[in-house]
Parts: C-alpha cells; sequence; structure tokens
C-alpha cells in the first residue's frame, strides 16, 4: 500500500469537486490526519489514516481503506474510505453531525423601514417628492 497527498486523495474520493478545494479546505485548518490538524495540501495520506474535517458545516470521519488511482464514478470512490461518522438522530440525511449556527434575529420595527415609513421620513423632512 502507498501513498498519497492529502489534496489528491480527498479529490479522487469526491469529498470535494476539485483539487483546489481540496487545497483550500486542508489550508484552512479544517482537516485533522489522525487527530493532527495539518494545512499543507501535501501532507502524505495512508490506508489506515482517521481523516476528521468539518465540510459544508458538517463534521465528517474517514478511514482511508486504500489510496485513489483516478477520479472514477462515486460507487469506485466510496470503496475507498469508511465513513465513521457518527449517526444522530438529528443529523440531514446526508450524513455527519450539523455544528450550531447562530441564527440572526431581529425585533419587529427594527431593520430598513418600509415604503411607507420611509415616505412619512421624507415628509417629515420636506423631501415630498
Amino acid at each position: 500500500m502507498g501513498t498519497q497527498r492529502l489534496d489528491r486523495w480527498l479529490f479522487f474520493a469526491r469529498i470535494v469537486k476539485s483539487r483546489s478545494l481540496a487545497s483550500k479546505l486542508i489550508a484552512s485548518g479544517k482537516v485533522r490526519i489522525n487527530r493532527v490538524a495539518t494545512d499543507k495540501p501535501s501532507q502524505t495520506v495512508r490506508a489506515g489514516d482517521v481523516l476528521t474535517m468539518t465540510l459544508h458545516r458538517r463534521l465528517r470521519i474517514l478511514r482511508i481503506v486504500a489510496p485513489g488511482t483516478r477520479r472514477g464514478p462515486a460507487d469506485e470512490a466510496q470503496q475507498l474510505y469508511e465513513d465513521l461518522t457518527p449517526e444522530d438522530t438529528g443529523a440531514p440525511p446526508a450524513g455527519g453531525l450539523v455544528l450550531p449556527t447562530p441564527v440572526a434575529r431581529r425585533l419587529p420595527g427594527e431593520g430598513r423601514p418600509t415604503k411607507r415609513e420611509r415616505r412619512i421620513t421624507d415628509k417629515l423632512r420636506g423631501r415630498d417628492g
């Protein structure tokens, strides 16, 4: 079993759409190899390594089964890894854990004025149009 660059493996396993996106993901510090953070796309991986990554606001844990030789069909790509992401009842069907997202809340009356409120404000300022 050989080794392979991390960015190539992510591309061959169809985790990301392109090698440049894989490089950006790794450089942003969102990928760990065997619990050790890495920011180098050229980091080598081999069978048995466990990748932990945050992708699309989901936590994914993958064990590498084999290095890829090409970016083939999805069935071939899924044979390159074993998904260890824990199942959660609240998780979306795509798998993985959803990270908490702050929800922007706005009280009634705050924010941008309505058209009617803008007309009233313009009238008060003497800008009748």
